[in-house]
């Protein structure tokens, strides 16, 4: 698959925290070897930290990234959070929808993505 479209707005139903699979070794995590672009945008947080937890998703550099700026602010937990930093590395295009005005931390962030708020690459 190289290039997936989410939309659902709806949390997840019995969804488990993050805390509880760090020791789980009975999950697996889910591999994406060809995915180029993953559009994001109209979903609900819990599909972002479904993509965007290293030990729930995994996918290979180059990633063109489609998402909400206000939901990845909180999955990442205003850019700090660990859980989220190995994949964000992984995203070499990232758009942002409904984020003019972005933290200075959204690069460091991302630190290998191009950053478009509106526009296309």
């Amino acid at each position: 698959m190289e290039q997936l479209t989410v939309i659902n707005h709806k949390p997840q139903k019995r969804k488990q925290s993050y805390e509880s699979h760090i020791d789980n070794e009975n999950l697996s995590v889910i591999e994406y070897f060809f995915l180029n672009t993953l559009d994001i945008i109209n979903v609900h947080d819990d599909y972002i930290e479904e993509f965007l937890f290293d030990t729930k998703t995994y996918f290979q550099n180059n990633v063109y990234l489609q998402i909400n700026y206000e939901s990845l602010k909180r999955v990442t937990h205003n850019f700090i959070r660990d859980a989220t930093r190995i994949n964000c590395t992984k995203i070499n295009k990232l758009y942002i929808h409904h984020g003019s005005k972005c933290s200075n931390s959204l690069q460091e962030y991302f630190p290998y993505a191009k950053i478009s708020h509106g526009g296309i690459f």
